[in-house]
């Protein structure tokens, strides 16, 4: 009598072991999907927020490059006397200057987008440098005509930086 007991207890709590693991199991699935639903709103969230200002960012990039492009930069940027070191120094001072106040949106930025960035920065610089070592360089306003003949010869630095910039914006859509 005492083992048709136990049996039949066995019988009783069999399904109410396999209805528990079952819901167990249920349960845990739906908790596992709220997670994922909550990330995904989150994050959808935070990209709504994050888009303007990952475009304003690339915006000021390329407004950067473009102020840095040698031919805009020597029309905007006078030399104070004919010396030409001095203008020199002007110049990569004031590319230095644009750059350091958009240091800030490369945390917006890919990093082989900011990469390019900077190399075209450096590359302008390169550039005036070189043309300010030629022997036939010898004034302010020498230098300015130096640059600007290499610039009707070849892209600007700033030209494929701005290429990849606007690239990967369009990238985004």
């Amino acid at each position: 009598m005492e083992t048709e007991q136990i049996i039949g207890l066995f019988l009783y709590a069999i399904p109410a072991l396999i209805t528990g693991l079952i819901a167990y199991y249920f349960f845990k699935e739906h908790t596992k999907n709220e997670d994922g639903r909550r990330r995904f709103l989150l994050q959808k969230e935070m990209q709504v927020n994050a888009m303007p200002l990952r475009l304003q960012a690339y915006e000021r990039m390329a407004l950067f490059l473009e102020r840095i492009t040698p031919s805009k930069l020597l029309i905007r940027v006078h030399p104070n006397s004919s010396d030409k070191d001095s203008y020199e120094s002007l110049l990569i001072q004031t590319i230095e200057q644009e750059f350091e106040h958009n240091l800030s949106q490369q945390i917006y930025l890919s990093d082989e987008c900011w990469n390019i960035i900077t190399a075209a920065k450096n590359a302008t610089i390169q550039l005036i440098r070189k043309a300010g070592l030629l022997e036939k360089t010898d004034s302010a306003n020498k230098l300015r005509e130096v640059v600007l003949t290499e610039m009707m010869e070849k892209r600007a630095p700033s030209d494929a930086a701005l290429s990849f910039i606007k690239q990967e914006v369009s990238e985004m859509w």
